[in-house]
């Protein structure tokens, strides 16, 4: 029987193959990369600056430790080019790896935004730890940065930032901040919050223009309003990587389609994480992609499982307005009821048209104490 071969090496690739190792301790397990192969938790990027946490301070094992670890062949520094379905095989310039089942957890990237002007190549985006390490670099002669993207990500690194005494602008075209997360009441207490952290809100706005000046940058938005700062930050969201499958001929839509067992529409072909389309789901979340990697070890190791989620709600890394997401399923008819609470934050609940809890968004520290029992509320994610 041939290896099995992972594609990535963050959270779902390394997750997965550590699942693995619990279930089969001698298949031949080959993990291939285009980064350094180091392990790290990914979802401290955005808060690791008040922490004072360097990018080599966020690495808990290298890849070579990671190999021994799961005695397994971590190839780093690779750019796969194709993958050959017919033949089993991965495929890197003269390189070839033959697989028995193949697993893309190939994650998702930064969404370039349409920007002009001439310091539009110097925006910097943070999605993995060489992008932080670069961030941190240029971090040390600012004074004021510019966050492009009013979402969960942003949200977060406007707060760590300016925790550490940065001034911040956040822009973006929403209307309130973690709009596709929660409505406006509990998005308008969390730019409160922010807002007396210096944190400066340039809303239902977005940047057309970088240009370069002496002493930073001056960026133009839509609105004929201007913003000047010292480094320019893009947190406008991620999309899943799709195009070395959709390239080999698998499905793809939002993600690389899969079904509930994570299976691709190619035979031995897998796919989770950031970026796999579960069932029509999108997820890049750490819980889901944990009970992914559980339930694939298992269909990997000979015994066919399929993957079932409870509610699984998120915490935001905004210690300045505490934040529990858990959303509604896409699509859900209902509406939101908003109370607010003694301390400013909202206790937000969606329900649905016959008055069953669908999602909550709960902010401030009075409201995120009922996120146990409205969990045990809410239905399956993936039942």
């Amino acid at each position: 029987m041939h290896a099995i071969v992972i594609l990535g090496t963050g959270l779902a690739g390394y997750t997965l193959a550590r699942e693995l190792r619990k279930l089969d301790q001698d298949r031949e397990l080959i993990l291939i990369t285009q980064d350094d192969g180091a392990f790290y938790s990914k979802p401290m990027l955005s808060n690791a600056l008040a922490k004072d946490k360097t990018a080599a301070a966020l690495v808990q094992q290298s890849a070579e430790q990671m190999a021994e670890t799961l005695n397994a062949k971590v190839v780093t520094r690779t750019t796969v080019d194709s993958i050959d379905l017919d033949a089993r095989r991965v495929i890197s310039g003269e390189k070839t790896w033959k697989y028995d089942q193949l697993v893309f957890a190939v994650g998702a990237s930064q969404i370039t935004l349409p920007i002009a002007g001439d310091g539009a190549r110097d925006v910097v985006s943070v999605n993995t730890l060489e992008d932080y390490a670069v961030f941190r670099k240029k971090l040390s002669t600012c004074n004021r940065v510019a966050v492009m993207g009013p979402g969960l990500i942003g949200c977060e690194f406007a707060n760590d930032l300016a925790n550490a005494g940065i001034e911040v602008d956040v822009i973006g075209p929403d209307n309130h901040p973690l709009q596709h997360l929660m409505p406006e009441p509990a998005g308008r207490a969390l730019q409160h919050a922010l807002g007396e952290l210096q944190v400066n809100w340039h809303l239902q706005d977005t940047v057309s223009e970088v240009c370069k000046k002496e002493d930073g940058y001056l960026l133009r938005l839509k609105s004929g309003n201007s913003v000047d700062a010292d480094l320019v930050l893009s947190a406008a969201g991620l999309r899943p990587n799709t195009s070395l499958a959709a390239q080999a001929g698998i499905e793809t839509g939002r993600g690389i389609v899969t079904d509930n067992a994570l299976a691709t529409s190619s035979g031995g072909v897998f796919a989770l994480g950031d970026c796999a389309e579960i069932d029509g789901l999108v997820l890049p979340y750490v819980l889901p992609i944990m009970h992914a990697a559980r339930t694939l070890a298992q269909t990997l190791s000979g015994n066919a499982a399929i993957l079932k989620l409870p509610a699984m709600p998120v915490g935001v890394k905004t210690p300045a307005h505490p934040i529990v997401v858990s959303p509604a399923a896409p699509g859900s008819e209902g509406e939101w009821q908003c109370e607010t609470q003694e301390d400013g934050g909202q206790l937000a609940l969606f329900n649905s048209p016959d008055g069953i809890l669908l999602g909550f968004a709960l902010t401030g520290a009075i409201a995120v104490k009922q996120k146990m029992p409205l969990q045990k509320q809410l239905p399956p994610v993936l039942a």
